[in-house]
């Protein structure tokens, strides 16, 4: 789990353990432990709901870059900028791409946001289409999600096509 999420889960674990110790204190029947046990499954199922999002922002990246018909590994020619976070929450980075070649080329690029354990916390694909020969070319990706805490953009895969 990343550390963002962990720290969300913590937050969450304390106020369902504050709200079991009040119901552990009340007249309703439910022991201490029940509360407990409730709190645990809650806390369980917010992480999983963490791990499918990254799942599915994973899997809908490759979806995207199979669409590529005959592309070429070009990790060499993209660099990604520092992540900053937008007005909704969302990380962002710029993405530039540098076209060595003699013709005009498109480019897909899925950028991974990791956390600053390494920890995938969403993925997403750029397209940057036309980039003349011998130019760069610059785009930004952009997060499916709100994320917390300190987020790195980098280069997953890149195809030229």
């Amino acid at each position: 789990m990343t550390r963002r999420g962990v720290r969300g889960l913590g937050t969450v674990l304390v106020a369902v353990v504050v709200a079991a110790g009040a119901t552990a204190c009340s007249d309703d029947g439910d022991s201490a432990s029940s509360s407990a046990s409730r709190a645990a499954s809650a806390a369980s199922s917010l992480a999983s709901r963490g791990a499918d999002a990254v799942a599915s922002a994973t899997a809908a990246a490759q979806d995207k870059l199979n669409s590529f018909k005959d592309g070429v590994n070009a990790s060499g020619d993209v660099k990604t900028g520092a992540a900053a976070t937008d007005k909704d929450g969302r990380a962002t980075s710029k993405v530039t791409v540098r076209n060595s070649g003699d013709s005009k080329q498109s480019y897909g690029v899925q950028i991974n946001f990791r956390d600053q354990n390494g920890n995938l916390l969403d993925s997403v694909v750029v397209t940057v289409d036309d980039v003349p020969a011998k130019a760069t070319e610059d785009a930004t990706a952009r997060s499916n999600r709100k994320l917390d805490g300190d987020v790195k953009a980098e280069v997953g895969k890149a195809l030229r096509h």
